[in-house]
């Protein structure tokens, strides 16, 4: 027999991804700019990853950025360019000491020159670190990855047809490749779609939604969700009996 607290944790998710939904709304409920949404979106943030951190939980991947945003107003995008900075000249040292792993994902190029370098850095402070993977998508789409993955595996098989491509192959050319799929991808905020989200790693995650806004998620909300999953029966296309057997 498995003891409760063991079953905890063989129900936890390994990796968890998160749409963080609902700054703007969070300030103009409060009749404030958004920006200020945006900076209590960032204390949630390390709220969240200090609690994943604290509970086991391997990964943890945060939508922060997508190639849609930059549709945004020019100074809130500005702003949120000023944050992302601001966070890795004064994060990325409490995470290096809490043995916490950063990754920025998504297409950097498109940053400032003070941001590249600021992720560099900040990627190679941390990448010998073995506790949780924190990863940024940051100027990220699901489509533009499944885009570049193809590309990157035709430079490296130029002699290979496209037709012969499959499955495993190209999931080793998707970002996030070298660790386990996301397991539980929340989304606050009320909304209830995955936005081009990893949309390939995400084929098989369990999903849930929260009403609550972001800069109000704390460590109550994530252990909801986290009990939600362990309630879920994952079968991965078998049947039920199939998955009891196991």
């Amino acid at each position: 027999m498995t003891s409760s607290s063991q079953q905890s944790v063989l129900s936890q998710p390994k990796h968890i991804a998160i749409i963080m939904d609902g700054n703007g709304r969070w300030a103009k409920n409060r009749f404030m700019p958004r920006f200020v949404g945006h900076q209590k979106g960032a204390s949630a943030v390390r709220k969240v990853v200090m609690g994943c951190a604290k509970r086991g939980i391997e990964a943890l991947t945060l939508f922060a950025f997508s190639t849609e945003n930059w549709k945004r107003p020019p100074e809130e995008v500005n702003k949120l360019m000023e944050l992302f900075l601001n966070a890795l000249q004064k994060e990325v040292g409490k995470l290096h000491d809490n043995n916490v792993q950063l990754r920025v994902i998504g297409d950097k190029t498109a940053f400032n020159e003070s941001i590249q370098e600021h992720i560099a850095k900040a990627e190679k402070l941390t990448e010998n670190n073995t506790g949780l993977v924190l990863t940024i998508a940051a100027n990220y789409g699901g489509r533009a990855d499944i885009v570049r993955a193809v590309q990157a595996w035709q430079k490296a098989n130029p002699n290979k047809s496209v037709e012969s491509l499959s499955e495993e192959e190209l999931n080793q050319y998707v970002a996030l490749s070298d660790i386990a799929s996301p397991d539980l991808l929340i989304r606050t905020g009320g909304e209830q779609r995955i936005s081009n989200f990893l949309i390939w790693q995400s084929a098989y995650a369990e999903l849930y939604f929260s009403d609550v806004l972001w800069p109000d998620f704390s460590e109550k909300q994530l252990d909801e969700a986290i009990a939600s999953f362990a309630k879920r029966e994952r079968r991965f296309g078998k049947t039920s009996e199939q998955v009891s057997k196991c």
